[in-house]
């Protein structure tokens, strides 16, 4: 319970500094969504990450830290490939699985020999990590499986007094998670779509990716099937299929780019207007979120071009579809 009697949410960088080095749960700022990080050294501290989620102990975390060159203390090794593209992308929206130091606990990786690491492009979330000396384990600032919090709000409506301070740094600029790579094993493989497109990695090194997206048993986050899911039903395809598929009930839109004139349109949400993928990505967290909140049935969604982002957009909504078609049945999620 958060026992602090200043404000939840602010923006002292000292006052997150101090509960951090107290063991205490802060929610950052990112580029990409909000974290809920602790201490990364500190295994006490991290799992109140997992009790505050309600996150499975075989989903490892992510650790935040504030330069590329800090990589060299938690793995072992980092090959030519991760090293070109860590110092091209740091910070930025990517997070690279390499061997573990024996220094990261166990309980961040879920027992694995790996670890995610990421330098966060964002500047009160870099002013804070210099500030530390040690790294934060930093999953997203909300209920597991739940649509991941893109403001300081979101993250206090569902967290709460789970965490000691919201660490406010306005709005998440890319709007879903890092692209996740794995560079443990000789061929090196992108274990999560997320904010930098797999054409412009595969251009940086100059050869194809190979993906594997999910998995019962993860390397990474975001790798379980069903995931990133508001309370409301989510369907996802052709969008004038699926309207008439549920005319019946009482629908919320999530259209790309174009309203359509046949439903209430303070039901609907636009991703893009101009059909620009990252405006799409942004916008993608938030309006989940407005859409739950409304008087509907289910959420309507369309696919995206499956090109660039659209393919980290399209990856989010088949597994909030997949996440919430399990709940409907009545299985906990």
């Amino acid at each position: 319970m958060n026992l602090v009697s200043e404000p939840l949410i602010g923006t002292d960088v000292e006052r997150a500094a101090a509960l951090l080095r107290k063991g205490k749960l802060v929610a950052i700022p990112t580029e990409t969504v909000y974290g809920l990080a602790a201490n990364a050294m500190d295994s006490t501290a991290v799992a109140g990450i997992f009790e505050a989620k309600n996150r499975p102990a075989f989903d490892p975390l992510i650790v935040h830290t504030h330069s590329f060159d800090e990589f060299r203390r938690f793995a072992e090794a980092i090959p030519a490939d991760a090293r070109r593209l860590a110092e091209a992308l740091c910070p930025g929206p990517v997070t690279f699985i390499l061997p573990k130091h024996s220094i990261i606990p166990d309980i961040v990786t879920a027992g694995l020999p790996t670890v995610g690491l990421r330098v966060p492009d964002h500047p009160v979330a870099l002013d804070l990590l210099r500030s530390l000396g040690f790294p934060v384990a930093a999953p997203s600032a909300n209920p597991f499986g739940y649509v991941s919090p893109t403001t300081a709000q979101h993250v206090a409506d569902q967290l709460g007094d789970r965490v000691a301070y919201i660490l406010d740094g306005g709005p998440s600029r890319v709007g879903i998670e890092s692209t996740i790579i794995d560079f443990s094993l000789e061929t090196p493989r992108v274990l999560r779509l997320g904010g930098l497109s797999l054409e412009s990695l595969e251009q940086m090194l100059g050869h194809e990716l190979h993906v594997k997206l999910s998995s019962s048993r993860p390397a990474a986050p975001g790798m379980l099937i069903a995931h990133y899911a508001p309370a409301k039903p989510v369907r996802v395809g052709d969008l004038d299929a699926l309207l008439a598929e549920h005319a019946g009930e009482r629908a919320g839109v999530l259209a790309f780019s174009s309203h359509r004139n046949a439903i209430d349109p303070s039901l609907q949400r636009v991703l893009s207007p101009a059909a620009d993928l990252r405006e799409a990505a942004t916008n993608l967290f938030g309006y989940l979120r407005e859409l739950d909140a409304m008087p509907v049935d289910v959420v309507l969604a369309e696919w995206l071009p499956d090109e660039g982002l659209g393919r980290a957009i399209n990856d989010r909504l088949r597994r909030a579809a997949a996440s919430t078609a399990t709940d409907h049945k009545g299985e906990a999620r």
